[in-house]
């Protein structure tokens, strides 16, 4: 049997309450075993650090909103919490137990002000998608008009700040936050700013706008367009764009040659994006996109956007191209200058700056051989060497201003890997930070 949705503010407090007490416990008895042991015990570290990180995900999935999308930005940065958190985060990226459909159709009702039946000539009850701070629904409209209605679960908005509260303290009391609080302080300050905005569909709906404005010269990129008359602070129902998920992207429906187009349309999305528009669509895991035969790439929810400052662009190109011409003393002042490294320390090993380099460019190596992505191990090298990070962990910090930014770029490498893509972007990329 389904549990009863937890809506009201009461209702999520105590929940997260709760979950926290439990935590904190936790951690308080295996610090009290440790005590105990000869040596650091690693083993039973992880298994109650995965104890307590599956606690908090079925929470953060129960009670979704602000909470769950925390945990779904916290388990693609990998600094910011242990890698055991990270990976039971990870099914909140997968997983959304739908509202039940009563529920829903409250939600709109109270919006829009008219029954379901004078809005829409059918809703769908089934979901089209489920996700953190809301579900979609297929619908169309009297005249005839296909859409999907994007409908935010109630209490969500109203509970952001506390639930960001106890979700805060439920990770520094079960030991799980690994950044200065200072950083915490920025980095949860940032979330809030992104989550009020995401909270906010009227927002979405000028989001929208603003990005076709931006492609409005790309015809492969399409953007479903908003219903004013049906859309709300909480309900925003858009014109139906279909496409392919990633995963029915197959060799039967797309070559080789179709796929590596959209590869380098996916390339020239991020860079005309944090480049020319200083503005990026921060919310890349493989639902908010979809593909057609045809090499077009249709692009779903802005409700979580960023604009970016010019100096922060300015300090990501500066740092890029000192990376690739290995100029490691360079690179360091403009790490500085992105707020990824603390200046007031001395300056980095550049054999350091060079193990990362050698890396994180290798699809930009070679200007002739195109990179094949889905054999890329570019993820599994970094993971080789995070123990590496404890030699400078009061050298470096989560650059704040720019975490969307490593957001999209390790959304889209997924992406690119995920779909097989065989291309060479160094001559692009040098175009683009020559720009």
């Amino acid at each position: 049997m389904a549990k009863k949705p937890v809506t009201s503010r009461r209702g999520r407090f105590f929940k997260l309450a709760g979950m926290t007490a439990s935590v904190a416990g936790q951690y308080a008895g295996q610090r009290a075993r440790r005590l105990f042991r000869s040596e650091n015990d690693e083993g039973a570290q992880s298994e109650s650090y995965t104890r307590m990180a599956d606690q908090i995900a079925d929470t953060l999935g129960e009670l979704k909103g602000a909470v769950m999308k925390v945990g779904q930005i916290a388990s693609q940065t990998q600094d910011f919490l242990p890698k055991e958190f990270s990976d039971a985060l990870e099914k909140l990226q997968k997983e959304a137990p739908p509202m039940p459909f009563e529920v829903i159709v409250g939600q709109i009702e109270s919006e829009l002000g008219k029954p379901v039946s004078e809005l829409f000539e059918y809703l769908q009850e089934t979901p089209y998608a489920a996700a953190s701070i809301g579900q979609v629904h297929r619908a169309r409209l009297h005249d005839g008009t296909d859409v999907i209605v994007k409908i935010q679960y109630p209490g969500v908005d109203e509970s952001c700040d506390s639930d960001l509260k106890q979700l805060r303290m439920a990770l520094r009391l079960g030991g799980l936050l690994k950044m200065p609080k200072e950083s915490v302080d920025r980095l949860f300050a940032e979330i809030r700013e992104r989550l009020k905005e995401e909270l906010d569909y009227e927002n979405e709906a000028r989001n929208i706008e603003l990005f076709r404005e931006f492609h409005k010269d790309q015809p492969w990129v399409l953007i479903p367009s908003v219903a004013k008359s049906h859309s709300t602070r909480r309900v925003l129902t858009m014109e139906l764009v279909e496409g392919d998920h990633v995963s029915k992207v197959t060799r039967d429906r797309y070559d080789q040659d179709t796929i590596n187009l959209i590869g380098h349309r996916i390339f020239m999305l991020m860079a005309d994006q944090l480049f020319r528009f200083q503005c990026i669509h921060g919310d890349p895991h493989a639902g908010n996109f979809a593909y057609r035969p045809d090499g077009s790439i249709v692009m779903y929810d802005f409700g979580c956007v960023k604009k970016l400052k010019p100096e922060i662009i300015a300090a990501y190109r500066n740092a890029l191209v000192s990376a690739l011409e290995e100029d490691y003393q360079a690179l360091d002042r403009h790490l500085i200058d992105l707020g990824a490294r603390v200046g007031s320390q001395p300056a980095v090993d550049e054999a350091y700056y060079a193990m990362w380099r050698d890396i994180l460019v290798v699809p930009f190596e070679d200007r002739e051989v195109p990179y094949n992505f889905a054999e890329a191990d570019i993820h599994k090298r970094v993971a080789e060497k995070t123990s590496t990070v404890f030699k400078y962990l009061d050298y470096f910090k989560p650059p704040v201003e720019s975490i969307f930014v490593d957001r999209m770029i390790a959304g889209h490498y997924w992406m690119l890997k995920r779909l097989g893509v065989q291309a060479a972007f160094r001559e692009e990329l040098e175009r683009y930070l020559k720009a």
